[in-house]
């Protein structure tokens, strides 16, 4: 697994699905383990794409099946991560067992 708290990610850059959570926990400022849109905005921000505000109210709206304002279960976490994969264009394959 790579270090990710000491090194931005890009997002072209390839990792797993858990190197993807372990970034963005990097971005849970209540260390909730729930993503709220101003946490996924700085997340998204940080790769420093075009639109990214935008980008992440995109991807809560696509996460957020119960519509709480949070991404908080795995299943969420799911969408998100295909989220990603397909509008931001991160290489994000399934964990190695």
């Amino acid at each position: 697994m790579a270090i990710l708290c000491c090194i931005q990610v890009h997002p072209s850059a390839e990792m797993t699905v858990d190197e993807f959570k372990a970034w963005l926990r990097r971005f849970d400022s209540d260390h909730d383990g729930k993503f709220s849109l101003e946490e996924l905005q700085e997340a998204i921000g940080s790769l420093q794409v075009w639109f990214g505000w935008w980008k992440a109210r995109q991807g809560m709206k696509e996460a957020d099946s119960d519509h709480n304002g949070r991404i908080d279960n795995s299943k969420e976490m799911e969408k998100l991560v295909q989220y990603a994969q397909h509008h931001l264009h991160m290489k994000i394959s399934e964990n190695d067992w």
